[in-house]
């Protein structure tokens, strides 16, 4: 009996090939044969996109790792400013004394002395540095303890990095080469050992791939995953629920809010319970913290020379915030054509970072993968990149500066230029999102013949509720009714 099989606006569409599109990706393939010819058959070869985009992503983290060898060797254990001058610090060594893994406590359970008193750090992430401390020997020897402990956390790390880079490039299906921005991204070579980040950004690199597969439980999940080991994942929530409201998608996303809210009640119910002094640190702490380093608050704090109390700036950065996140929504419903799932969450992930009190260099690991499927050109990419790799240079050589008892180093000025920089390069991509929302014809994705290919439901589907322009949207395919969509080619006996 033949069957009829469902497709979705992308599946009929051949791969994008970057070379033919970027005329900056063009140029540098010239370093490996050049742009893919008009004879070309790809998918002749074993080494198809999605398996280029995983080896590229693991040898430049793998090139990461070998930029923090002098801390590995030696600087992380003779004095601060040495760590600082070769740009090679990382939170992990540090933290396996100073959080007690080194003396076998327990996450959240066990007290530690000193002011922390317990782990800083979600459940899940928890977990993870815990999972990495029961697989690094004992010894007497702690500097190679501590060696070890940051090896077993980069391979559990690179890990991670092929998991983002496997769902980054398979989220969009007819684009998988997109997935060489994330793999090539300077500033996630440099920063993916730094703390445990990259476990939150694969587990939301895999939601985002559920979610443009139609899995709408998968995706939530995933989501409540992430959230358990970084906060900043649930933000997707917030442009997720605009964009189904306005295609009338309320079902899936209801799903979705289940499986996130299930998923993150299952890591962290039984800590809450058991633990609950030692559950509720890495929020307090979130709330009692200074202004810190990155932060556009920083630059205040030491122009005016006056300290901005935690209270006053958690007050000011909501406000800041819920702003933004109002600006966001009058554009997901006004746009006249409904704008690209990861564009929105790219926008909301970057309006909570710049608003924050703190701006770490591993936040850009946040980003990278939305910037690339939010859009994926690689000159506004790279200009994007450039600034964060002089933000990450500039904060150690201000931190040799405060350190070193010679003041060699980037003084206050310099490292406030670098805030700046930085901050700039991250309202740069927004900009350009923004326009492409506003004019969706400039979006290389849907110039393509796309509407949503991270979107799932929403790819393709008719919006039921707009504002302003998107109430009167133009005659076009992506507006329209969405009626059954059957492959007649696939009709098989």
């Amino acid at each position: 009996m033949p069957s009829l099989e469902k497709t979705s606006p992308q599946q009929d569409r051949p791969v994008v090939s970057p070379t033919q599109r970027d005329e900056v990706a063009a140029a540098g393939s010239e370093l490996f044969g050049g742009p893919l010819g008009r004879w070309a058959r790809p998918g002749g070869s074993p080494l198809t996109p999605v398996r280029v985009v995983a080896l590229v992503a693991i040898g430049m983290f793998a090139l990461g790792m070998v930029q923090k060898l002098p801390c590995y060797n030696w600087a992380w254990f003779r004095g601060a400013s040495s760590q600082y001058t070769h740009a090679c610090y990382s939170d992990i060594p540090h933290l396996f004394i100073g959080r007690g893994f080194a003396d076998g406590l327990i996450p959240y359970f066990d007290r530690l002395s000193g002011d922390m008193e317990y782990l800083e750090y979600p459940v899940l992430t928890g977990l993870f540095m815990e999972v990495a401390a029961w697989l690094t020997p004992g010894g007497t020897d702690m500097m190679h303890r501590e060696q070890i402990y940051w090896l077993v956390n980069a391979g559990m790390l690179m890990v991670c990095t092929a998991v983002m880079a496997v769902c980054v490039a398979r989220t969009h299906r007819d684009r998988p080469w997109d997935g060489l921005l994330v793999a090539l991204a300077p500033a996630f070579a440099l920063t993916a050992t730094i703390n445990w980040d990259l476990l939150a950004v694969a587990l939301t690199a895999a939601a985002m791939l559920m979610w443009s597969r139609g899995r709408a439980l998968a995706f939530g999940i995933l989501i409540g995953l992430a959230t358990a080991a970084k906060l900043y994942p649930v933000l997707l929530l917030g442009p997720l629920l605009l964009l189904c409201w306005r295609a009338g998608r309320w079902r899936e996303y209801g799903t979705a809010v289940l499986g996130a809210a299930g998923a993150w009640l299952v890591v962290n119910v039984p800590v809450m319970l058991l633990a609950p002094e030692g559950w509720k640190k890495f929020y307090t702490f979130s709330q009692e913290r200074n202004v810190d380093f990155g932060s556009f608050w920083l630059v205040i704090t030491q122009r005016t020379g006056e300290p901005i109390a935690p209270e006053t700036a958690n007050t000011y950065a909501i406000v800041l915030m819920l702003l933004a996140c109002a600006g966001i929504a009058a554009l997901a419903l006004m746009a006249p054509r409904r704008p690209r799932f990861a564009q929105l969450a790219f926008l909301v992930v970057a309006a909570f970072i710049l608003t924050n009190k703190v701006y770490s260099p591993q936040y850009v690991l946040w980003l990278i993968p939305l910037a690339a499927l939010a859009r994926p050109r690689w000159r506004d990419f790279l200009i994007w990149q450039a600034c964060e790799v002089m933000y990450f240079l500039g904060i150690w050589m201000y931190l040799a500066f405060t350190t070193s008892g010679n003041k060699q180093g980037l003084p206050t000025d310099g490292y406030q230029f670098a805030i700046v920089l930085h901050l700039l390069g991250t309202l740069y991509i927004c900009a350009l999102i923004v326009r492409d929302i506003l004019t969706p014809e400039r979006d290389k994705v849907r110039q393509d013949g796309a509407d949503d290919p991270s979107g799932g439901v929403l790819d393709g589907a008719g919006d039921v509720f707009g504002l302003g322009p998107a109430a009167h949207p133009p005659r076009h395919a992506a507006h329209a009714v969405e009626g059954p969509r059957v492959d007649w080619g696939a009709v098989r006996e």
